[in-house]
């Protein structure tokens, strides 16, 4: 690691702890030559995910899509933002360990319909109304019917 200051390339970690609740290690390191203080942030690499979108094109995995796209089905229902981070967490995890490095938005839509369904059904059913096209009422009351015969 290169001093910011002095370009040096030797230091010595002071101070060693984890960030981001775990999922990273922040380090005050000082440089040996000048003496000055920084700080640097260790991560694991985590190998890049490509979403196959319905049209073929494919871009590449962004956790935040999948938490805006729950925000506004959950939006004016009292499910609490932590609840929604940490279902986008969990989906990005389980994507993560799959292995696969192309996955499919059906494959996405169908993970996060299978976490709201049990944390808000009202939420679940608007996310399913977009996710699924719903292109008229009956297709819609054959998603609720389903859901009331869960119950």
């Amino acid at each position: 690691m290169n001093c910011p200051f002095c370009g040096f390339s030797e230091s010595k970690v002071i101070d060693s702890r984890p960030a981001d609740e775990g999922a990273s290690i922040r380090r005050r390191r000082e440089c040996l030559s000048c003496s000055k203080r920084f700080t640097t942030y260790e991560t694991v690499e985590s190998l890049p995910m490509v979403v196959v979108k319905k049209d073929g094109s494919r871009q590449s995995f962004e956790r935040r899509k999948v938490l805006d796209g729950m925000i506004r089905a959950c939006e004016k229902r009292p499910v609490p933002l932590a609840e929604l981070e940490k279902i986008a967490g969990e989906i990005e995890q389980d994507l993560q360990n799959s292995m696969e490095r192309e996955i499919s938005t059906e494959a996405i839509g169908e993970r996060v319909m299978e976490r709201l369904r049990s944390v808000d059904q009202v939420a679940y059913v608007r996310f399913a109304s977009v996710y699924r096209q719903f292109k008229d009422v009956d297709t819609f009351m054959q998603e609720l019917t389903k859901l009331l015969a869960e119950k």
